[in-house]
């Protein structure tokens, strides 16, 4: 079978970077100049976009963006826009403003957040299907401002009474693309609704096609296709002993008591289905990290979000990643072990074996172009 290129993106870590997992040894902090280096380098290697992360422990991803976007020059921003944070009018305001400073690369990663703790410190307070109540409501005042520059809305959280967007004209139309990753129910629901590509993180293809499967039977009741993202670190070296031998490296500083206590604090601040599959893939053993051939759970030992990483040689990777494409995935969110140095190293033994080498410098190309559109309601 040919596939056509992948697109794959890149991570900013924007609460910080290392060479090994839970330790402080070798840790990076998250400051101005780093953040710049990577995502620097992302743009000049032809990385088609990076993912600025969102939560307690990370700088606002609003802000790093709107430094970043003026520095970089073909690289998309994918930030986290969170319902019930903000208002629909002002998240509105702010996307059509970085789409501008951006020159229409700027890319929403709806986040409606699966840490209750977390979220009842910023106010919310509502229980898991709730949010996601919030988030179709949130969407749907979001999209008509952008796509009609008003709306009338009542709904059971927001009300919008006779809004207007007076200066609604974004580059992307009818407004920046919309990605959102959620695994229960009520979130594939809200996809199904609103979104443009569904995200999912890094699981054995199997459990990843039921998933697929389901979001877009859900899709098609609706008369609507989405595209779809994969979030998955990657350990790429030039043979599959050297990956593994990374792989092996990046959790040698952990010790049993230190998984343990994580994966406790992990499963008790999180009603996230998708964070509760991660866990289970695994369920916090060392002997039971390679979950399925080449797709290693190690970072989800100690850290919440995509806790798997594909491991191997580049035509190791290459061919697993064809697997996931054949389910369906346009793009790939990848990061790894600290971010600058192995946003080379992919790019360097990965790209070549995948067929995206020098896209980014290809001429003419329109790096502006939106995945599918959905009409305007």
């Amino acid at each position: 079978m040919s596939y056509q290129p992948l697109n794959l993106f890149w991570f900013l870590p924007t609460s910080g970077d290392g060479s090994y997992l839970g330790t402080e040894k070798g840790h990076r902090p998250a400051d101005i100049g780093y953040l710049r280096d990577i995502a620097q380098a992302a743009d000049r290697l032809g990385y088609g976009g990076i993912l600025l992360p969102t939560g307690t422990n990370c700088l606002d991803g609003w802000m790093v963006g709107s430094a970043l976007a003026p520095q970089t020059e073909r690289l998309k921003f994918l930030l986290a826009l969170r319902p019930g944070f903000i208002t629909p009018g002002l998240a509105a305001r702010q996307s059509v403003a970085l789409d501008r400073i951006s020159n229409g690369r700027l890319l929403l990663n709806i986040v409606t957040g699966g840490q209750p703790k977390e979220l009842a410190g910023d106010g919310l307070l509502l229980d898991h299907d709730e949010r996601y109540v919030l988030t179709d409501e949130f969407l749907h005042i979001w999209r008509r401002l952008l796509a009609d520059g008003k709306v009338d809305f009542t709904g059971k959280h927001l009300t919008a009474k006779d809004a207007k967007l007076g200066f609604f004209d974004s580059v992307q139309k009818p407004y920046p693309p919309l990605w959102f990753g959620g695994s229960s129910p009520a979130g594939i629901e809200v996809a199904a609704d609103h979104v443009d590509t569904y995200l999912t993180w890094g699981e054995p293809p199997a459990l990843v096609k039921q998933k697929l499967d389901t979001v877009r039977a859900r899709a098609a009741a609706r008369g609507r296709t989405l595209n779809y993202g994969l979030r998955v670190h990657l350990i790429v070296r030039e043979t599959d002993a050297e990956a593994w031998e990374a792989a092996n490296r990046l959790i040698s500083h952990l010790s049993d008591e230190t998984i343990a206590t994580a994966q406790e604090r992990l499963r008790a601040d999180t009603d996230s289905v998708g964070q509760l599959r991660q866990l289970d893939l695994h369920r916090g053993r060392r002997d039971k990290l390679e979950i399925s051939p080449n797709l290693w759970a190690g970072v989800g030992l100690v850290r919440h979000g995509v806790g798997t990483a594909l491991v191997g040689s580049p035509e190791t990777v290459a061919e697993r990643l064809r697997e996931y494409q054949a389910l369906g995935f346009q793009t790939i969110i990848a990061s790894g072990y600290p971010h600058l140095e192995e946003a080379y190293r992919v790019a360097e033994l990965l790209f070549p074996v995948l067929g995206i080498g020098k896209r980014a410098f290809e001429p003419g190309r329109d790096f502006r172009a939106a995945p599918s559109r959905i009409a305007a309601e």
